[in-house]
């Protein structure tokens, strides 16, 4: 099993920033990639970032390319979304969710693990 646990969210005044912080526990060898996913009240959850297990590869969803970087601390099994320039509509719960399979970076489906989340609310 694998354990995953987000911490870093909060309120932000829009423009501000935060980071969020996955750390992963348990049998993580078989790991391919960490992503974060987000879903707002009333709306789908919808793909933000991913990162590879080796942290050679990143993708970032559109609407966040140029504000969000995830990276990964190896020693810790710790992955970060470093969130900048934030936005009302960045106003959702955050999850982080582990892979291991071979499939799409972009789709929930694809994701074995998840954590429990952690809310992130952006005022305007």
């Amino acid at each position: 099993q694998v354990q995953l646990v987000e911490s870093g969210g909060g309120l932000v005044q829009a423009g501000g920033s935060l980071r969020l912080s996955c750390a992963a526990s348990g049998r993580t060898f078989s790991s391919r990639a960490i992503g974060w996913f987000r879903q707002a009240p009333g709306k789908e959850r919808e793909f933000v970032a991913a990162i590879t297990w080796s942290g050679e590869n990143t993708y970032y969803a559109d609407s966040v390319k140029g504000r969000f970087t995830i990276s990964r601390d190896n020693a810790n099994n710790t992955v970060y979304l470093q969130m900048n320039s934030l936005k009302p509509e960045d106003t959702a719960v955050y999850y982080c969710a582990l892979k291991t399979g071979r499939g799409s970076y972009y789709y929930a489906q694809e994701y074995d693990y998840w954590g429990q989340g952690t809310q992130v609310t952006v005022s305007s």
